[in-house]
């Protein structure tokens, strides 16, 4: 697809990507935009297998802090927080985060089962969550998202359904239930919460994404089985701009599609990397024989697309949204460009 596209009013402008080399994180499954240029990226440990033994790289469990301008190549390294372990502000199996209004950073532990809690600097605060099915238990948490009043909403893979706790840990109500009817959640993966404190939730095994009232109300539905324009196959995280669209991570057809307010499809992002990320030029550069077998590749054009990608959020300071790749280890951004004018095409 064209780097810039318009579609039913909106444009969307690729901007560039960001990615490779320890900066970013093996494999970064989760953004989250905090105060001014910082960037927050989550990232899951690897699990390597031989008829010798089974390792994990532990330092990979862990939270990433990064500066990200509007200006390609400018990202910067700032620092990380986290790492591998079952110790209060350690992580086993990290799924999503998400940050309060004072950018304290929640991530969700699906094997913990808890959510961990750390101050924007990195400083840890906090953990709480205990396995089970009952009220205020866990079990396999992924989704968070944090209302402008900051409740803490937590979906639940195993569980199929949505639990709303205090900033603390405190459980304050829950909804859903296991099944494919309207309202109902068949494992749920990531979540977002728009400004009305309304939640959204990426319905994984129903290829589709729901929006719900505070209380519980089924509101809006977006996508469902299959390939075509605006469908979804195993979607796994949603974001909503300024403008109450709606991004939803198409993870199985390895792209993001994107929805009007009432559901209406609109278009969707493939992936437009054509210009290597800064980190991972380095690494390129750093290794002569990986840049021959780079070189000798019939077309390089495969690894600007988006491979899998699994986390999103919204930059709604700069007007992007952001989408992590784990398996291509970046993050791809695009700007939603407002008052988009091409005189030359409008006389």
């Amino acid at each position: 697809m064209a780097l810039t596209q318009t579609a039913v009013g909106r444009t969307y402008d690729f901007a560039f990507a960001i990615g490779g080399g320890a900066q970013l994180g093996l494999y970064p499954v989760d953004i989250a935009v905090g105060e001014g240029d910082t960037v927050y990226v989550l990232t899951k440990q690897s699990e390597q297998i031989s008829n010798v033994h089974w390792t994990k790289t532990a330092s990979q469990a862990k939270v990433g802090m990064l500066t990200v301008t509007s200006v390609k190549d400018e990202e910067e390294f700032v620092g990380e927080f986290g790492g591998y372990g079952d110790q209060p502000g350690k992580l086993i199996w990290p799924g999503c985060m998400a940050l309060d209004s004072k950018c304290n950073v929640y991530v969700t532990d699906e094997w913990m089962n808890r959510v961990s809690v750390w101050d924007k600097e990195g400083n840890f605060l906090d953990v709480w969550g205990r396995g089970g099915s009952g009220d205020g238990e866990l079990s396999m948490p992924s989704g968070i998202a944090i209302d402008p009043d900051d409740n803490v909403w937590i979906a639940e893979v195993h569980n199929h359904r949505v639990q709303k706790f205090s900033p603390d840990g405190t459980f304050l109500g829950k909804w859903g239930s296991h099944g494919s009817a309207e309202g109902e959640l068949d494992s749920p993966w990531g979540m977002a919460s728009d400004s009305e404190g309304n939640v959204y939730i990426a319905d994984h095994k129903n290829h589709r994404a729901q929006k719900f009232s505070p209380e519980g109300r089924p509101l809006e539905v977006y996508g469902g089985y299959g390939t075509g324009k605006g469908q979804l196959q195993r979607p796994s995280a949603v974001a909503v701009d300024n403008d109450g669209d709606v991004y939803v991570c198409d993870w199985k057809n390895q792209r993001v599609n994107v929805y009007a307010p009432d559901g209406f499809f609109i278009t969707h992002f493939v992936g437009d990397a054509q210009v290597m990320a800064k980190w991972h030029r380095g690494t390129l550069q750093a290794n002569a024989d990986v840049g021959k077998a780079w070189r000798r590749v019939d077309s390089q054009e495969p690894e600007w697309k988006l491979a899998m990608p699994t986390g999103m959020d919204f930059d709604k300071s700069r007007n992007r949204l952001m989408i992590t790749e784990p398996q291509r280890k970046r993050v791809q951004i695009y700007n939603k460009v407002q008052d988009y004018m091409e005189p030359q095409f409008n006389l």
